[in-house]
């Protein structure tokens, strides 16, 4: 009887220690290894990632017009402005961007022709601006658009203080929408 107690703990061992490789072998850290992320980022760190990430995009859009139209200052700054603010409000805490273009109240044309000539400090490339003005902001209202859309979308798996945080950038979005478009006839 002894021998079979001894032969069933030698197989409990065996086969815990079988488990515990095959589960640290799965947490390697290999490249490629690893396709969720790590435990510590929260799923609402990942959601205002990418939230954050649509509007730094669209706040890019916004600096590639006033550096192609710097005669639409006056009436893109403060939308541009506004942007920005989203941008710092849905970035997680530690993640928050600096803005890379700062409109001065009346631009020179030496610092319109610097502005323009100079990338923002983004990493990404400023997108292509029509060299019609109207067209960009209509390219400009349709960007808004896009991004108040899917913050609206981003709404049904956020929790619910960041919700009503998406909820606010998408109003604010629909309103530059209206602005760019209806609202400078």
């Amino acid at each position: 009887m002894e021998r079979t107690g001894t032969t069933r703990r030698r197989a409990l061992i065996g086969a815990g220690a079988a488990a515990t490789a095959a589960l640290s072998g799965c947490s390697s850290d290999e490249p490629g290894a690893r396709r969720d992320p790590p435990p510590s980022v929260s799923a609402e760190t990942l959601l205002r990632r990418r939230s954050a990430a649509l509007s730094s995009a669209l706040l890019g859009r916004y600096d590639a017009v006033l550096a192609a139209h710097p005669g639409l200052a006056p009436r893109l700054a403060p939308l541009r402005a506004q942007v920005a603010l989203h941008v710092q409000a849905l970035s997680p805490t530690g993640d928050r961007p600096r803005p890379a273009f700062s409109p001065s109240p009346s631009p020179s044309p030496s610092s319109s022709a610097g502005a323009a000539a100079s990338p923002s400090s983004s990493a990404s490339p400023s997108p292509a601006v029509p060299a019609d003005a109207g067209t960009a902001v209509r390219e400009l209202a349709s960007a808004e658009r896009s991004t108040a859309g899917a913050h609206t979308a981003a709404l049904t798996g956020a929790p619910p203080e960041y919700a009503r945080l998406l909820a606010s950038v998408a109003a604010a979005g629909a309103v530059h929408v209206y602005l760019l478009t209806k609202g400078s006839r």
